[in-house]
């Protein structure tokens, strides 16, 4: 269980992974059409492919071992198991966010997303 301080807290101290994430998934979306469309890329072969997945899955597996659920990487959307006014919640983030300034409850998901 977080508290939005902890949550907030989490994603400024993780946020260069989450960055990494990011360049990772654009990197391997970019080399994935490029191989498909011509067979070859600037980005490399399928070897390439192979460590572009290996490192997304070592930061999902990071991000992960923080009890954060990783609920979509395109875009990033992750959310923090929290309690607001002694309900259970979700503290959410999404990419483009600079900070954790969403919730739901966990038995609403994204659609009933509040302001914190």
């Amino acid at each position: 269980m977080f508290t939005l301080a902890q949550a907030r807290h989490l994603v400024s101290t993780l946020r260069p992974r989450i960055d990494e994430l990011i360049r990772i998934r654009a990197d391997l979306t970019e080399l994935r059409v490029d191989l498909a469309a011509s067979g070859v890329s600037v980005l490399g072969g399928r070897a390439e492919v192979k460590g572009l997945e290996a490192q997304l899955h070592a930061v999902l597996e990071e991000l992960n071992a923080h009890d954060i659920e990783v609920k979509g990487i395109a875009p990033v959307l992750l959310d923090f198991p929290g309690e607001r006014d002694g309900r259970p919640v979700l503290w959410c983030w999404l990419e483009g966010d600079s900070d954790v300034r969403w919730y739901h409850r966990a038995d609403c998901g994204f659609a009933g997303r509040r302001p914190t």
